[in-house]
């Protein structure tokens, strides 16, 4: 019954009774009774209203979750938070603050049909750009806003199946029957007059009332509905709310049942032609068994290759199922298995099969799923193991099909093994870059790198067996891509077994080969690379410095491609690291140097991407940098390169700047330390630092005041141990070697700053107070007199530095810088003038003949320097 009947209103009264004039002639008088004044006192409650907004709301959700419009579902979870907020104080007071039942169903199955979907990534990659970001959306916004009813959300979880109308649970905090009750007593006693008033139509309403709904344009049961009365109406919309709910309920547990019933019936009925029970390989074959040959055909290796042939044939073309075409693959090898049809072919199927993985991926860019990557291992590893034991066969992509040998020995296939294990390499790749660094996963998959290092050596054998020069190249620089990055202990040891090979050695080995037979400059210069890489990485400096200068990389590396850049970055990188641990550190900071001032060393080492400005990088141009970056267990740390250079250019700049306090002419040799320190300084406050870097600049300004001890304690502390010091390997010599270096130059700038305030300076006195040996100080003071930073001379018996008062005061310095600008300027003027002498030549020169023209004549001396250079110059004519 429509609500609206409850009005009473003439019009509709007389709408419905067009039909029956006779029942309807009593209605005027019937629709301004008492009754009708009974039914507008009867209104609905707060509770009716809000809770039918919210129903109204989930409805909506369930639709929209049918058809999988996210926009729209993501629209109504918002219209039903504001709704639910709406109907808080309603729940607070009626149900004492917990959640009604209906609503957190609603949830509920609304977490649980955005997570399904969520997990189902091949849906979701198919959803609309539109659709994707609505879902995003709607699952932050639900798992934020559920937080609030996990209490109820949990208990619901438990007891599902109960129905959202509980009166056990409904009734503890509301007091809506009460008052439903009390509108019943109301109620009865004015309905008691109303048979002897309408006696006629008692049988009718009866009637009437049993048939409610099945007829519309019955204008008696209209009529008789109205003389119900509120408690009628109110009573009639909530059971039938609560119907409607139970209905959708009932079918929704009734399409469950039928969906299981079917599920088991389909299995129960996947039964091949034959009758009988197929065994299905994991992840391979289907329920179908393909039919490969005719009954009676006589299967040898001609006709499994001439099927081979046929199912190649489908590669690349539109509407091929690639699945299939693997199951063909796998009935192929079965039947050749089973018919002993030889070695050979067995190898030419297991090569197709691993073409045709490779062609199952959709997009290059894009991984292998892990399963079909475990597959690819091992057809390789099973073709590595039939080459390796017959050595009379041979797999090379220069035998044509034509020339094939498959029945008889010696075998010869086309086919060429190293392709597939680059490839497989590639995607071994690819997998590490696609998981999280930081979780299990990475871990777990990391751990088929012992597999594929297995596998790479054991085609080094076939290859070493069967291939040319070049591809025994490729197959070593393979081997060199997992060895180049990884420390070995034993290379470090001197107690080492002399037959064993170490790390280095290995190197050596295989990068010789390169050296002496590669034909391409690419693998040559990726080898050189790796090879540095790996000295550097067991502090062999001088062997890492040689090989680096006499390859003369620097001038060509520019011209290589991406990846061979990428890996000059990190060797460049590794080997700054290498000379700082030895305490070399200006070639430390010159290896780094170029790295560290572009102020993008993340980007050069291919370990991420900063985020750009508008438009200066385009989509294509960052996914091809994705597929560059390095995986994450080959990362070098950041933090520490940050750290060695800022270290570095504070031992070579602070010295550098005492010396050049004020020469005008002074260069910055480290920019990016020299920002540091003036941003430090303009600071009026300065705390205590916490970052490396404000470790490294508050190091830098004892320095020059020249406290070594508190510049020592900035570098070298337990919050610096941990975060740089201790990843270095003999992280206890580093710290000694840091300690020693800060005391030499802290004592090479105390000498520049103060030497101008002493007359003489004893060397038993530095050495107590930099705590330094005797024999260094006065190494250091003879190096600086001989280079003339200093200007003292050694008195070897009373062991003093005499220094001579030649230095100038800040006004003769400033006086001397305008002296040398004053010099410039002159210079610069004479050579103006030598340039443009033909303008003022008197001989009239067939140089400046037509072109001269008047000038004013400024002074006497300017006139005979003039006469006097044309003077020499007809002499020397």
């Amino acid at each position: 019954m429509s609500r609206f009947f409850a009005t009473g209103t003439d019009s509709e009264s007389d709408s419905t009774s067009e039909d029956e004039p006779v029942v309807r002639a009593p209605a005027p008088v019937y629709t301004f009774s008492d009754d009708e004044e009974e039914t507008k006192r009867v209104v609905r409650s707060m509770k009716e209203k809000r809770y039918e907004e919210l129903e109204g709301i989930i409805h909506s959700l369930r639709n929209h979750r049918k058809i999988k419009d996210f926009s729209s579902a993501l629209a109504s979870f918002e219209e039903l938070q504001k709704a639910y907020t709406r109907a808080a104080p309603v729940v607070q007071k009626e149900e004492n603050g917990i959640a009604p039942r209906f609503f957190i169903r609603a949830l509920v199955e609304l977490d649980d049909w955005v997570t399904g979907v969520w997990t189902d990534r091949d849906g979701r990659k198919q959803l609309s750009k539109g659709n994707s970001k609505a879902l995003t959306s709607l699952r932050q916004k639900l798992r934020k806003y559920t937080k609030d009813f996990d209490a109820e959300i949990s208990k619901f979880r438990e007891q599902p199946d109960l129905p959202d109308d509980d009166d056990d649970e409904r009734k503890e905090s509301s007091s809506s029957d009460e008052f439903e009750d009390e509108d019943k007593v109301v109620t009865k006693p004015r309905r008691s007059p109303e048979p002897p008033r309408r006696p006629p139509l008692q049988d009718d309403e009866s009637s009437d009332s049993m048939d409610w709904g099945s007829s519309s344009d019955d204008s008696s049961s209209s009529s008789d509905d109205e003389t119900r009365g509120a408690t009628t109406l109110r009573e009639r919309f909530l059971k039938r709310t609560t119907e409607r709910d139970d209905e959708e309920e009932q079918d929704r547990r009734k399409k469950g049942r039928r969906k299981e019933q079917n599920r088991k019936i389909n299995k129960k009925d996947q039964i091949d032609d034959g009758g009988e029970w197929e065994t299905v390989r994991k992840g391979v074959a289907t329920s179908d068994k393909p039919k490969m040959f005719a009954k009676d055909a006589e299967i040898d290796a001609a006709l499994v290759v001439k099927k081979l042939g046929e199912v190649s044939a489908a590669r690349g073309r539109k509407r091929t199922d690639r699945r299939a075409q693997l199951e063909l693959l796998y009935e192929l090898r079965t039947v050749a298995q089973q018919h002993n049809l030889g070695p050979a072919l067995q190898v030419k199927l297991r090569a197709a099969i691993v073409a045709a993985l490779f062609d199952y991926n959709p997009k290059v860019s894009d991984a292998m799923k892990p399963e079909y990557w475990s597959k690819l291992v091992e057809n390789v590893d099973e073709m590595v193991t039939i080459l390796l034991a017959h050595e009379d066969m041979v797999l090379s992509e220069t035998i044509l099909e034509e020339n094939e040998q498959l029945s008889q020995a010696p075998y010869r296939i086309r086919g060429c093994l190293l392709t597939a294990l680059e490839r497989l390499d590639d995607e071994f790749t690819k997998l590490l870059k696609e998981c999280d660094p930081h979780s299990n996963e990475y871990v777990e998959r990391l751990k088929d790198e012992v597999r594929v290092s297995m596998l790479i050596d054991r085609v080094c054998q076939v290859v070493e067996r069967d291939g040319t020069g070049q591809e025994i190249c490729r197959a070593y620089l393979r081997k060199i891509d997992h060895l180049y990055y990884k420390f070995d202990p034993r290379a470090v040891r001197k107690d080492l077994p002399p037959g064993e090979e170490t790390s280095i050695k290995k190197m050596e080995r295989l990068c010789k080969y390169i050296y002496a037979h590669d034909e391409s400059d690419r693998l040559r210069t990726r080898a050189i690379l790796s090879h540095i890489y790996h000295h550097a990485l067991h502090d062999n400096w001088f062997q890492a410095r040689d090989l680096l200068l006499m390859s003369h990389l620097q001038e060509t590396v520019q011209h290589s491609d991406p990846s061979t850049q990428i890996l000059y970055n990190r060797t460049m990188a590794n080997l700054g690291l290498c000379a700082f641990r030895k305490g070399n550190v200006k070639e430390a900071h010159g290896c780094l140097a170029e790295l560290m001032m572009t102020g993008k060393p993340k980007e050069l080492l291919a370990q991420g991407l900063l985020p750009q400005r508008q438009h200066e990088r385009s989509k294509e141009q960052e996914k091809i940098e994705k597929q560059r970056q390095m995986p994450f267990h080959m990362h070098i740390n950041l933090e520490l390169l940050e750290c060695v250079y800022l270290v570095s250019a504070m031992l070579i700049e602070i010295p550098y700047m005492a010396a050049h306090e004020f020469d005008a002419r002074r260069r910055m040799i480290s920019k990016t330390f020299y920002q540091n320190l003036r941003a430090s300084e303009r600071q009026a406050l300065v705390g205590p630092p916490e970052s490396m870097r404000e470790h490294a600049v508050a190091a830098a300004r004892a320095m020059r005041r020249g406290d070594w001890r508190a510049c020592l304690n900035f570098i070298v502390n337990d919050k610096m141990n941990a975060k740089v010091w201790d990843l270095m390997v003999g992280a206890e010599n580093v710290r000694a070697m840091l300690g020693r270096l800060i005391r030499e130059e802290a004592l090479r700038t105390y000498l520049f700053t103060y030497s101008h305030v002493y007359a003489s300076l004893s060397l038993k006195s530095l050495a107590d107070m930099f705590e330094l040996p005797r024999q260094r100080v006065h190494s250091l003071v003879s190096k600086m007199i001989i280079n003339e930073e200093l200007l003292a001379s050694l008195d070897d018996p009373s062991e003093c530095a005499i220094l001579h008062r030649s230095e100038p005061s800040r006004m003769q310095a400033l006086a001397l810088q305008l002296a040398d600008k004053v010099g410039n300027l002159v210079d610069s003027n004479e050579r103006i003038f030598e340039k443009q002498g033909s303008f003022f030549q008197r001989g009239g020169a067939a140089r400046g003949e037509g072109r001269t023209r008047d000038r004013p004549r400024d002074s006497w001396n300017r006139r005979t320097r003039n006469r006097r250079r044309d003077d020499e110059r007809s002499h020397d004519d």
